[in-house]
């Protein structure tokens, strides 16, 4: 086995053998509430745990929360665990590019993002494209609440893609005929189900990883392709005039999604940092997660402690050794 590249501190003790033991290292994880966010906090801190020695604790907060903690570098919040680009690019610019206080990791997943209903919706109804929730039959057959308009759910509150999606309503010219609901995702994948037993139609933001596409039958509806003029998206932290300063009109270009973690850890816990720098992480792989987590209803530490056993060399790589 190969020397550990991880950096030796006071009281640091290096087992090669069973990982890297520091009583000194210590981080506390931001765990927001969509499901890939979930999993890979709990990852990071079973790595911490039982591979580093160190401690960890993961906290609940939404992006913005976590960004501050971070700036700040007093150990409230160290890290981001799934930083979507260019959806907190408002966060990236003031803390990663701006002040120097966050870090981003090099490595990256993809994600995909756009509105989905359910397939069985779609065909029966020919409801392929994004502007066939325009159709008054259509947006009639999504009104749960009989208040003359379709519900369509753009995201949960403080998420900057449900800013997005909002944005999105306005430009397609849905909002005449869909009302944008922002909640909690479960609501989301219980309304799903809710709509299928049914036999009613629900539209709903839909993104990559997930565990809703191995739950449902599912389709994503059709949007214009990407086209950077035609995507220009103003967040709240930027100008309290956002949502009439942004226009979207296209569909959004891929996502580069990586962990963030405060400058200060690098000193405070090298170790974890330099942890958190070579993880590497795959779409697969978290949508598989998000499935065990959130399909099936199983605690988040058990998966990945079962998925960090049986992946002991690509673990072993992170960790430098």
């Amino acid at each position: 086995m190969k020397k550990s590249v991880l950096p030796v501190i006071a009281g640091t003790v290096l087992a090669l053998t069973g990982g890297v033991v520091s009583a000194a290292e210590s981080v506390k994880i931001g765990a927001p509430s969509w499901s890939g966010a979930q999993a890979i906090a709990n990852l990071i801190k079973i790595v911490v745990v039982e591979r580093i020695g160190g401690e960890a604790e993961l906290v609940p907060g939404n992006n913005a929360t976590i960004f501050q903690a971070m700036d700040q570098g007093k150990g409230d919040i160290d890290v981001h665990p799934d930083v979507w680009l260019p959806n907190q690019e408002n966060f990236t610019k003031e803390y990663v590019d701006g002040k120097g206080t966050v870090v981003l990791s090099e490595n990256s997943y993809e994600g995909k993002q756009g509105f989905c209903v359910t397939k069985a919706f779609s065909e029966k109804n020919n409801v392929t494209s994004i502007f066939d929730l325009a159709r008054p039959e259509v947006a009639s057959l999504m009104d749960a609440d009989s208040n003359g308009k379709g519900e369509i759910w753009i995201g949960a509150p403080g998420w900057a893609s449900a800013n997005v999606n909002e944005v999105k309503v306005r430009d397609y010219g849905l909002d005449a005929f869909m009302e944008p609901v922002r909640a909690e995702q479960s609501v989301m994948m219980a309304t799903i189900g809710d709509s299928i037993a049914k036999d009613q139609g629900y539209a709903f933001y839909c993104y990559a990883p997930h565990h809703v596409w191995s739950m449902f039958d599912i389709v994503r509806l059709e949007e214009p392709a990407y086209d950077a003029e035609k995507y220009v998206m103003v967040q709240p932290a930027e100008d309290p005039d956002w949502f009439t300063k942004s226009k979207v009109m296209s569909e959004d270009a891929l996502k580069n999604v990586q962990v963030a973690y405060s400058k200060s850890l690098m000193e405070r816990s090298p170790a974890i940092a330099e942890f958190l720098a070579n993880m590497k992480l795959d779409t697969d792989t978290v949508s598989g997660w998000n499935f065990e987590i959130a399909g099936k209803e199983r605690d988040a530490a058990e998966v990945l402690k079962e998925w960090v056993d049986a992946n002991s060399a690509r673990v072993d790589s992170w960790l430098g050794l």
